[in-house]
């Protein structure tokens, strides 16, 4: 597992914005992906995606090294910020926004 935990935190530290999720930002494989991936497009801000179908074990490691129980994950500057639902309310509340611009991510544009 450390093998794996050390993958993880390479990718979450090496990008502003990283999400893991089953499939890619073009051809997401679930709907929460999905929406996930609408959300950060919606903010119009860089992310990178990590698709744990293609990797079983990050698949596994990624729900014991944020100890969240399920994909997608999406983790700003390190730091792990919730799945779908919880982007979704935040982005409704605009707290998400708020939290990018805190973290100075510049626009994709």
């Amino acid at each position: 597992m450390s093998d794996v935990k050390a993958r993880i935190d390479d990718i979450v530290g090496k990008n502003d914005i990283v999400l893991f999720m089953k499939g890619t930002a073009l051809f997401p494989q679930c709907g929460f992906s999905s929406r996930a991936v609408a959300i950060l497009d919606h903010l119009d801000v860089p992310f990178e995606t990590v698709d744990v179908l293609q990797d079983p074990e990050i698949r596994q490691g990624i729900k014991e090294f944020s100890d969240w129980p399920t994909v997608p994950q999406l983790y700003v500057k390190g730091e792990f910020v919730g799945g779908s639902d919880i982007m979704m309310e935040m982005f409704q509340a605009g707290e998400l926004q708020q939290l990018i611009e805190e973290k100075q991510i510049a626009k994709a544009g």
